[in-house]
């Protein structure tokens, strides 16, 4: 494990405007609620601003933060390490784990990180925070071959965390990292002291007692209707990722477009008169992440693992370490609550009032609070 800094090629970004400038725009059919795909006056605006963004800048404010790379069974985890500084009593240190998702970064998740630590040090809890790239996104190493699933993953960040000295510790997810941290809590029930989530898909057994008309059955209709709308880009990622990796990976138009629709789809717009709620010069930054680590394929990939490895859950195989869920309301579609305290201890469930699937950059006051009450009331944080 050394420290780390996020490097800057200057060819690199010299290419990338010079890419940024050329671009061969089709011609659009389209609708107000971008029926047909990514409105192009919108994806113009953000590749003007992109070809304007100082990547080199921004690369410096990042490396304020400490990061590190920590070999870990031969694969290079890029991670940042925020140790929180105490002053005067305090109730707990508490280690967690914090996981991004798709097409999200470790970018997503420093947004939380004020609010979160502020509301931690009003319950006289300090945080270590340890923010990882997942394998395959952004500057943690591609994987070279089959086989680094999401339970793979969550077998390398427990070791990272043991790594650090974390014997104990608390993980959070959204996304893909959602399903890596209940795999942590599922398989580190003696490391693990509690499970926070904002996003919950797993294959539901067992449910043969359930009513034909009650909350698991009304989600999976609203399931399948949304994957009928919104999940073209999951079927692909999950059967032929490296194909469209070919078109993503050279124009940076093309995975700006593949990306930036998510922001748009996915997030609660509606108290900004429909625009995307979360700030260009965040969406610019993920963007730069995935471009200039190249790893737009690579993260791709992982929903193919995902789906040859998927996670199963059931009253007789459940999470039992405390489990935590900000639930908020223009969240893709998520396991009921019924569904989810059958497989898990669930001791908290929080309906928001506003926010999407980017929580840490749409409602960074609203999920650091619920992460803090969280941690504040798990017994092995409290003893």
């Amino acid at each position: 494990m050394k420290p780390w800094r996020i490097p800057v090629d200057d060819a690199a970004v010299d290419d990338l405007r010079a890419r940024l400038g050329r671009v061969r725009w089709p011609d659009e059919i389209n609708d107000p609620v971008w029926g047909w795909g990514v409105d192009q006056s919108y994806l113009r605006h953000v590749v003007d601003a992109w070809a304007r963004f100082d990547w080199r800048r921004k690369a410096d404010e990042l490396n304020e933060v400490p990061q590190f790379m920590a070999d870990v069974e031969g694969q290079q985890l890029h991670f940042l390490h925020i140790v929180g500084a105490s002053e005067g009593a305090v109730a707990a240190r508490v280690p967690l784990l914090l996981l991004h998702g798709w097409p999200g970064s470790f970018v997503e998740l420093l947004s939380v990180v004020p609010s979160l630590t502020a509301a931690a040090a009003s319950r006289g809890l300090v945080l270590d925070l340890v923010i990882p790239s997942l394998p395959g996104f952004g500057y943690s190493s591609r994987p070279t071959a089959p086989g680094t699933s999401p339970e793979v993953a969550a077998r390398l960040f427990h070791t990272l965390m043991s790594g650090l000295g974390y014997s104990r510790y608390a993980v959070q997810g959204g996304d893909i990292g959602a399903g890596i941290a209940m795999r942590m809590g599922l398989r580190e029930p003696g490391a693990v002291v509690g499970v926070h989530l904002n996003f919950a898909s797993f294959l539901f057994e067992d449910g043969a007692d359930e009513a034909p008309d009650g909350p698991g059955a009304r989600y999976d209709a609203r399931r399948q209707a949304w994957s009928r709308e919104e999940g073209g880009y999951l079927h692909v990622h999950a059967t032929r990722p490296q194909t469209l990796g070919y078109a993503l990976a050279d124009s940076p138009v093309g995975m700006a477009a593949w990306m930036v629709e998510k922001f748009h789809a996915w997030t609660d717009r509606s108290a900004t008169g429909g625009a995307v709620p979360v700030g260009l010069d965040e969406i610019l930054t993920n963007l730069s992440v995935y471009w200039f680590s190249e790893t737009i394929t690579s993260s791709m990939r992982m929903y193919k693992e995902s789906a040859a490895d998927p996670l199963v859950l059931s009253p007789r195989r459940r999470i039992e370490v405390p489990v935590g869920f900000s639930a908020f309301p223009h969240e893709l579609p998520i396991q009921p609550r019924e569904r989810l305290d059958q497989v898990a201890n669930l001791v908290r469930w929080t309906d928001m009032p506003r926010g999407g699937h980017f929580a840490a950059m749409e409602a960074p006051d609203l999920l650091g609070e619920d992460i803090a009450q969280f941690l504040a009331g798990l017994p092995a944080v409290r003893s």
